[in-house]
């Protein structure tokens, strides 16, 4: 390995153990309570040092939430490829919505700073760093496209309204589950697949809504968009 290869590892390395450190302290203590100068302590490096890899703090959580939406990944290829391409419309969805609730268990830590954090920057200040996530949105819009089309929902379905009110059920759970607010023995799992089935066969029934439609690509996102899960703060910890 070259000087240059090895200065480049070593570089990332550094990244990454800042980025870790970060994302557990922004979590555990809160955003807001979370200074330059707590995250190099437990790097055990300077602040100088931490500023030679981001601007500012706000930096740090643009490059943690767009690790995070990237993990996340893309609804079409829910349950991984050729066997998501093969199921129904509407098993489409089922399976979208649910690799949502399954990040949360997978990187809740994500999902905390992504969904649940109130304190974060807003997302709209790096538009074209997360511009595939306006992308996501509407791969999520073809999905209730294509079950209209199929007949599984009606054709005044609303893929605006109808993804938030999905997104909110599954959203919703797995904030109960990462907050510890679930009732002894009750199932989060079981809870979860619950909310989504029966969200799902109401949309089916065509019932008369009252919600706007949800702005799909819009350049500015709305505060609902960034933050659809106002949870208190869960002191969880990645897998």
């Amino acid at each position: 390995m070259g000087i240059k290869e090895r200065q480049e590892r070593d570089r990332e390395a550094v990244r990454r153990a800042i980025l870790d450190a970060a994302r557990e302290l922004f979590v555990t203590e809160g955003f807001p309570h979370v200074s330059i100068r707590k995250i190099a302590e437990r790097i055990e490096y300077s602040p100088a040092a931490i500023y030679s890899y981001f601007p500012s703090k706000d930096d740090i959580f643009f490059a943690l939430a767009e690790e995070g939406f990237r993990l996340l990944g893309s609804p079409t290829v829910a349950g991984a490829g050729e066997h998501f391409k093969q199921l129904s419309p509407l098993d489409r969805l089922r399976a979208a919505f649910w690799r949502v609730y399954e990040f949360s268990g997978q990187h809740p830590q994500y999902f905390a700073l992504m969904f649940m954090e109130r304190s974060v920057p807003r997302i709209s200040r790096e538009y074209e760093r997360f511009a595939f996530v306006r992308t996501r949105k509407q791969e999520i819009a073809s999905l209730i496209d294509a079950c209209v089309a199929s007949g599984d929902l009606p054709a005044s379905t609303d893929p605006g309204v109808a993804v938030r009110m999905l997104m909110a059920g599954v959203l919703g759970i797995a904030g109960l589950r990462l907050s510890q607010r679930l009732a002894p023995g009750e199932n989060a799992d079981d809870l979860a697949r619950d909310v989504l089935e029966v969200t799902i066969a109401g949309l089916r029934t065509g019932v008369t809504l009252r919600s706007k439609p949800a702005v799909f690509c819009a350049a500015e996102p709305s505060e609902a968009d960034l933050h659809p899960v106002r949870a208190a703060r869960p002191a969880v910890q990645e897998p």
